[in-house]
């Protein structure tokens, strides 16, 4: 049964305003679970999980290395920091040890900055691409399109540093219908696409991740690049957030990699539990979100209570059902 709350503006540690789009929604204290071993370093182009969220070094930094991408809003000596922006758009800076912002980064996947928001009960997100003005303050319209807790992701390479992750949870007021996270299925539909999901996932080890996309029964053969790919994925886990950015393997024009309608990911997931996938491709010129609930090294629905299995894990699945708040979004 779904729940409706009302959310109301709050200050908790970080009592700064995202932005006067969101009224008198304020920034919570980020998350910053017990360390855990850290599973989702590597090379992002090979499909691993993408960001490294620590480093070797004092001990903070010792703690940081072992969590998942996204649940720190400082790491390195980097920190997400808000700025208050005008009605309808989202404002931040990302700024160094010194505490200035920074103003140069690198291009991951034809973009400098990743901007990705989910809505704590994971039935909203979007994956944006801010602009970068010239005193270091990304800006983009504002993604967030409901009420609720939403995690925000900015997943970025400054020159000269780490690819990093970094999270903070926005507020935005107002009446909250509480979704829970859909039951695992096998397929989903979208914008008139079927796409299916087959592989079988274990919590610290690599597996592979195959989505096959059709239209009307045809297999879709002509994917589009997409950020220099033909498929972005998404895996947040339930719970906390933990994020995992993957991509597939090949590239478009490598010679060898086909334009669908099965595109492949190694993914590896750094705990059992319930995790949303989202998967983003770009097709007849736009770009397309399925979304996938995976239930990982547990033998229950992602609402119901979790029995730990032996070393083999549940297949992933997938769900149709539509999303709650925000929706898709993509710039």
């Amino acid at each position: 049964m779904n729940t409706t709350t009302k959310l109301s503006g709050f200050a908790l540690g970080l009592a700064a305003v995202f932005g006067a789009a969101y009224g008198v929604g304020q920034l919570a204290d980020p998350v910053t679970p017990a360390a855990e071993t850290r599973h989702d370093a590597g090379d992002p182009t090979h499909g691993s999980a993408a960001q490294p969220s620590g480093s070797a070094g004092s001990s903070t930094d010792d703690a940081a290395a072992h969590l998942p991408g996204g649940l720190l809003v400082s790491d390195r000596g980097y920190t997400l920091a808000p700025v208050v922006a005008p009605a309808g758009e989202f404002a931040f800076r990302i700024t160094g040890a010194d505490g200035a912002p920074v103003t140069r980064y690198d291009v991951a996947h034809d973009k400098r900055m990743h901007l990705i928001v989910a809505r704590r009960d994971l039935s909203g997100f979007r994956h944006v691409h801010p602009e970068l003005a010239p005193d270091g303050t990304w800006r983009i319209a504002s993604p967030l399109g409901g009420p609720g807790v939403w995690r925000a992701f900015a997943d970025f390479t400054p020159t000269g540093g780490p690819a990093l992750t970094l999270g903070v949870d926005v507020t935005v007021p107002g009446s909250l219908d509480a979704r829970p996270l859909p039951t695992p299925a096998t397929s989903t539909t979208v914008d008139g696409y079927t796409v299916s999901l087959a592989g079988s996932p274990q919590p610290g080890r690599a597996a592979e991740l195959t989505l096959t996309i059709s239209r009307g029964g045809t297999p879709v053969t002509d994917l589009q690049p997409y950020l220099g790919a033909y498929g972005h994925l998404v895996a947040l886990r339930q719970g906390d957030l933990a994020y995992l950015h993957v991509h597939p393997e090949g590239a478009p024009g490598d010679g060898r990699t086909p334009a669908g309608p099965a595109v492949t990911f190694s993914a590896e997931f750094p705990s059992a539990g319930a995790y949303r996938l989202y998967l983003d491709f770009r097709h007849g010129d736009a770009v397309h979100t399925a979304e996938f609930t995976v239930v990982v090294g547990v033998t229950a629905v992602p609402d119901g209570p979790a029995t730990s299995t032996p070393a083999v894990t549940t297949s992933p699945t997938a769900t149709g059902a539509p999303s709650a708040g925000a929706g898709h979004g993509h710039d």
